[in-house]
């Protein structure tokens, strides 16, 4: 920064300036270096004392800092609504009613009738239905066969359905670990093994599998847009990512091994198997790719226009593409996947994803729209030592949320002439230079992603920002704070089924608890969550327009 830096040619008040505004931000880098070498000496002090057998220094988490900014934008983003209690009383089951007198003898002899008054009280009785079935038993000679009476719908093994619909409840929607569920079971006059709780919780749930997969797929359709995002999952002690899709209507979770490119795209595809296909469109999606052109001609000879599995695919690359690098045989299988996704017929094609600006996100959908909130928080994590370039950042960061209302209150009354407006306004904010280096840096950055930023303009429908699917995620962190991870198949399916059917009731304004025991004692009286999905699109016009594949 400092090459060819002479203060003896500084001769005019706008070179001091620039010298100035060059030290501070030379200060600034500094100040970051020295942070990173600070942090890098003490983790490589506490190993060197682990190679030597002892302990490094205690993970002790510092006091909060009240000074410091955090990176959380809530503030920024909401706007302050004046605070009124909800009515609650009409969405109140009254399960009965006692009428309470007064005796003559309480009463003055005055006294004059004037009606009645109510109170609601809620209360709940938590108590045993244990049934000894007796059942009839028959023999027929003819058939040489024991006739027994069936069990009533919903019974099977030991425990009945209000145990099996109130486990999974309790773990799935309210966060319980397996051994506090058995200790307030117990508490109530239930005996039950931990392995029994186990089997209850992520064995021999199939339907409720498939009734998951019926919930995605009609969230598929339910909108134009979906929103996007992932977290960390331990399967059974390996590191696996779970990605959370959902909209205003549903919330559904898929654990995978990774979270690439091409495992979102299998996802989408919605099959056993990732499928692949190579067509003309193949080809356009590796010149998007940058793939080497001899590739190209190469791939040009495959089989086209019939669908492939990864061993077929795999064999050809290693055939003809052996001298690419791992990244360029990624980018090959993306093509082909996307090539097929976009060509298939049984699962909805996504229009427009919401999520943040990481990498896998791009080229899965014809429209990707970015979050806001997460771009804002770029800006929240910049540290400034210097006052002059604290200021400059909470400057910018007021239009930054500024512009962000603005957005906010177009998509409430779209025009054309706003949305020009609107987008020569982003031109402007985001051409700003400040004179700090890093917020420059930064500016510059969101001013690349001005397409993917300003979708709401063209679809003043979809959301400014990823909250549904991080709030999603988050669901999955506290899940997996209690209960670590899954260690089985079944127990990864069962966590993805229950807990996708759980925020979807939620959002549709469904107990769960009932509708699991709806569900475990085959009374069907409740609608199923996917047909809730689809009215409730459709009464709110969301429902998407688009096809299906081509």
């Amino acid at each position: 920064m400092l090459a060819g830096f002479d203060p003896e040619t500084i001769t005019d008040l706008e070179g001091a300036r620039s010298a100035i505004r060059m030290l501070l931000n030379l200060i600034e880098e500094m100040q970051s270096e020295n942070q990173a070498l600070r942090a890098e000496v003490a983790s490589l002090r506490d190993e060197i004392q682990r190679l030597k057998g002892e302990q490094g220094r205690p993970d002790i988490k510092a006091n909060k800092n009240k000074q410091r900014a955090e990176h959380s934008s809530e503030k920024e983003r909401r706007q302050p609504k004046k605070w009124r209690k909800g009515k609650k009383k009409h969405q109140l089951r009254i399960d009965r009613v006692e009428r309470l007198r007064i005796k003559a003898e309480d009463l003055p002899a005055d006294a004059v009738f004037k009606g009645t008054t109510e109170t609601i009280v809620q209360d709940i009785r938590i108590s045993t239905d244990n049934v000894c079935f007796v059942k009839e038993k028959y023999y027929s000679a003819s058939q040489q066969r024991v006739i027994t009476a069936q069990l009533p719908k919903g019974y099977g093994g030991q425990f009945g359905p209000g145990v099996r619909s109130l486990v999974i409840t309790l773990h799935y929607a309210g966060g319980m670990t397996q051994a506090k569920i058995r200790e307030f079971l117990e508490q109530c006059g239930i005996r039950i093994s931990s392995g029994q709780l186990s089997n209850l919780l992520v064995k021999k749930h199939q339907s409720w599998h498939q009734e998951k997969d019926a919930v995605w797929r009609a969230g598929l359709h339910s909108s134009d847009w979906q929103h996007l995002d992932d977290t960390a999952t331990r399967v059974d002690g390996e590191n696996q990512h779970c990605h959370v899709m959902c909209n205003p209507f549903y919330t559904a979770y898929f654990t995978r091994a990774a979270k690439d490119r091409l495992t979102l795209i299998h996802l989408l595809q919605g099959t056993k198997s990732p499928q692949f296909l190579l067509t003309p469109q193949t080809l356009g999606w590796l010149r998007v790719f940058a793939t080497p052109r001899w590739a190209q001609r190469k791939i040009r000879a495959w089989p086209q226009n019939q669908p492939l599995e990864l061993p077929q695919l795999q064999d050809l690359l290693n055939r003809d593409g052996a001298s690419l690098n791992q990244q360029q045989q990624a980018r090959i299988l993306e093509a082909a996947a996307l090539t097929a996704y976009h060509a298939q017929s049984s699962t909805p094609i996504i229009p427009i994803l919401v999520s943040d600006d990481a990498s896998q996100f791009q080229h899965l959908t014809k429209e990707q729209a970015l979050c806001w909130v997460h771009e804002g928080r770029h800006y929240k994590k910049l540290t400034p030592v210097v006052e002059l370039h604290r200021r400059k950042v909470e400057a910018f960061l007021n239009d930054f949320w500024v512009f962000y209302h603005q957005l906010r209150a177009y998509q409430q009354e779209p025009t054309a002439v706003w949305a020009r407006q609107l987008s020569a306004r982003f031109d402007e904010l985001f051409s700003t230079v400040t004179g700090f280096d890093q917020l420059d840096k930064r500016i510059a950055k969101t001013r690349a992603k001005r397409e993917r930023l300003l979708v709401v303009l063209d679809n003043p429908e979809v959301p400014l920002h990823n909250n549904p699917a991080e709030l999603g995620v988050r669901q999955r962190v506290r899940k997996r704070d209690i209960s670590f991870g899954p260690r089985s198949a079944d127990g990864v399916a069962a966590w993805d089924s229950f807990m996708t059917l759980a925020e979807t009731a939620k959002k549709l304004g469904v107990s769960f608890y009932e509708y699991v025991f709806d569900r475990v004692t085959q009374a069907y009286r409740l609608p199923s969550l996917p047909k809730l999905i689809r009215e409730r699109s459709q009464l709110s016009g969301h429902a998407t327009v688009y096809a299906l594949g081509p």
